[in-house]
């Protein structure tokens, strides 16, 4: 997946830890060099988890749209919606 680069988007993503399969719910308006951050370990939340996958993201066109967003994801309701939209892709790749 080749993730968009556009500084007048914000983007809310979910990336899936390959070891333990943990999800962690982000928000950005630069996606490639926020991806380039937990890869590296430069990131808190995300540092030994183990390679991290970008599994989902969504665009939005501000910042408050995308934090919003990220919150929905993060409830049980939209942990839901995830688990129902990647449905497919996850039991794929286990």
């Amino acid at each position: 997946m080749n993730p968009v680069r556009d500084k007048n988007n914000w983007y809310t993503y979910i990336l899936r830890g390959q070891e333990k399969g943990t999800w962690y719910t982000g928000v950005t308006y630069d996606l490639r060099k926020r991806l380039q951050q937990h890869q590296s370990g430069q990131t808190r939340n995300t540092r030994g988890r183990g390679p991290l996958a970008l599994i989902y993201y969504e665009v939005c066109k501000d910042q408050e749209d995308a934090r919003s967003r990220e919150l929905y994801l993060k409830s049980g309701m939209g942990k839901r919606y995830l688990r129902n939209r990647l449905k497919r892709f996850l039991s794929l790749t286990g």
